[in-house]
């Protein structure tokens, strides 16, 4: 997760770069090094036989910027001097070019998780820190930088296959949408809408999700529930998931809504809850 990378605007950016090229066992005071060092810690994890990145951010930067641009504001970051929220998002958009090419030709997914405003209670901020339970829902413009940023990755065929989280249920169409927008037919599900997430991953927020999903895509080719990495008692949505699916399934099929065919029924859930995954993320390989 290279968000701390792409987080220019943050007070422990330098931090961070410090701990990268310590990491990466070179040192960072331009943007070629920079890119370097993320090369490097993406092939270490890719032999580690990871093939999953992913970005934690409020949105995608509507802006563009060239190298030249991105190399200078960083310059200008590592000089000391703050950056505007325009210019922070020029450089996000620079380097997420660079790391969806990087996932693009190493056979990667990226994931988005787009939409928390972090840390609004500055008093509990200050006393208990980061990620500590006081985040929520925030209403950041979504549409114009997250079509923008596939688009430039698209267009010159670099765009890795990727999975689209909003916090937002106000988002959930557009987020349905776009991802439809963006599958050329050269992977099943390319990209795709991913499982209710945080505030979302409840009855009817999953519920939701896959309503919307069965309603403008292609809910056969959804690789399905997912764990949170930092929370070993997340492991139990997986069951909770599978539970839904199955009651939602069974609904419409006796609703006639779809075939009552215990086969071809059987099949859709064994894909969405396992073979899917499997196929997309390419484990075994």
């Amino acid at each position: 997760r290279p968000d701390g990378a792409l987080l220019i605007e943050r007070p422990d950016f330098p931090g961070y770069l410090q701990r990268l090229g310590a990491a990466a066992d070179l040192e960072i005071h331009s943007l070629d090094a920079l890119k370097q060092a993320l090369e490097n810690r993406l092939d270490h994890f890719h032999t580690c036989g990871c093939r999953i990145a992913d970005h934690g951010l409020e949105q995608l930067p509507p802006e563009e910027a060239t190298e030249r641009q991105a190399a200078a504001l960083l310059q200008k970051r590592l000089r000391g001097s703050s950056l505007s929220r325009e210019e922070a998002h020029r450089y996000r958009a620079c380097l997420l070019q660079f790391l969806g090419e990087a996932y693009h030709a190493r056979g990667w997914v990226q994931q988005f998780h787009l939409g928390a405003l972090r840390n609004p209670n500055s008093r509990l901020f200050a006393r208990l820190g980061a990620d500590a339970g006081t985040d929520c829902i925030g209403d950041f413009p979504q549409a114009q930088g997250l079509t923008r940023v596939l688009d430039r990755l698209d267009r010159h065929d670099r765009l890795p296959k990727t999975i689209l989280y909003n916090l937002n249920p106000a988002d959930t169409l557009l987020f349905t949408t776009i991802a439809g927008s963006f599958n050329d037919g050269s992977v099943p599900g390319k990209v795709q809408y991913g499982a209710a997430w945080w505030f979302l991953d409840t009855l009817r927020g999953m519920r939701r999700q896959l309503d919307a999903l069965s309603n403008t895509g292609l809910i056969s080719r959804f690789v399905g529930m997912l764990t949170d990495s930092r929370s070993f008692l997340s492991f139990p949505r997986h069951e909770y998931f599978r539970r839904l699916l199955c009651n939602l399934l069974a609904g419409d099929a006796l609703h006639g809504r779809l075939p009552l065919d215990h086969n071809l029924l059987t099949d859709l859930v064994e894909r969405v809850c396992y073979r899917n995954a499997k196929d997309y993320f390419e484990w075994e390989k």
